[in-house]
């Protein structure tokens, strides 16, 4: 039986560390080399620090996805669905490789991350690294409780994990999208806190939903909460985190499922908007400037394919 990787599923944690790498052309045998000890030596660590919670998980671009392991691929993979529509764009910024670090303590994700680098120094070059962390009580930095939606118990495996009756070949693994929104701080602060909550369609302080009749359709829950035919929620697990410095801050996100098209319809549902053009407002006050598609493939996958 297939198992997913740990890190896929993880509960919060207090910290992360995002690395994003391009490969080394003519590396791929080294490659497959390295993800086949990648989790052996998570597990080292995991042991060394138990108390840290770490965890981990690599993903493989869809762009390079063939490159790397042929056309043996998953059924649904696919470029990032890059979109643009008026002021708000969906920027598609392909990388190779994905590799997410989470635990508790900050120092134990920079060790973890600097031997990463190590083991793939000779194939990977890293090109962008970004630092998360938990913000109050698992708050995005505009202030309003991120994640709130997220499945949990056997419902978060059956949202987050491809099933085997769909892709043998590939379950227990995870369709993985990624984008780092860069928040514009200063005007959201200026914005009354009434406001605010209209956008995101909760209140602010004791984070409560707000009724479907006073919910706006332009609010955020509106535009990213949706149905299909069938009148069943379409459902993604987020592993987002805030990140940041004084200049620069916003949220990584990170959207992990069984298929990569309840994503799309959420980010085409934000941008594009409704039957009426109305959009997620929560963009007049966020860009994301990064935007990439990746498969998170099953432990025995990344073990046997050397």
């Amino acid at each position: 039986m297939a198992r997913p990787q740990p890190g896929l599923l993880a509960e919060a944690n207090l910290q992360s560390l995002y690395l994003l790498f391009k490969a080394v052309p003519g590396t791929e045998a080294l490659i497959r080399h390295h993800l086949a000890c990648f989790h052996p030596m998570i597990n080292d660590y995991c042991d060394e620090y138990s108390e840290s919670e770490l965890s981990a998980f690599v993903a493989i671009g869809s762009e390079y996805w063939r490159t790397l392991f042929g056309q043996h691929a998953p059924k649904r993979l696919k470029p990032f669905p890059e979109m643009a529509k008026d002021t708000r764009v969906a920027p598609h910024t392909p990388y190779d490789v994905f590799i997410h670090i989470r635990s508790d303590r900050v120092d134990v994700n920079h060790l973890v991350g600097s031997h990463v680098c190590e083991l793939f120094a000779d194939s990977l070059k890293l090109v962008e690294q970004v630092k998360g962390f938990r913000y109050l009580d698992g708050r995005d930095l505009t202030g309003f409780v991120d994640g709130t939606e997220n499945p949990h118990g056997a419902k978060r495996r059956q949202v987050a994990l491809v099933d085997k009756a769909d892709d043998s070949d590939f379950a227990a693994g995870s369709y993985v999208h990624i984008q780092r929104y860069r928040h514009q701080m200063e005007r959201w602060n200026e914005t009354p806190t009434i406001q605010q909550e209209d956008i995101i369609g909760r209140t602010k302080s004791d984070n409560q939903e707000y009724p479907s009749e006073k919910k706006s359709a332009f609010a955020h829950i509106k535009r990213t909460n949706l149905k299909d035919a069938a009148g069943n929620s379409i459902e993604i697990l987020r592993q987002s985190m805030p990140y940041g410095t004084m200049k620069v801050q916003g949220l990584f996100f990170i959207s992990i499922c069984h298929s990569p098209e309840p994503f799309e319809l959420m980010l085409s549902s934000m941008i594009n908007g409704d039957e009426h053009g109305v959009y997620d407002k929560l963009l007049d006050y966020t860009r994301p400037e990064t935007g990439a598609a990746f498969f998170a493939p099953s432990l025995e996958f990344l073990r046997k394919n050397i």
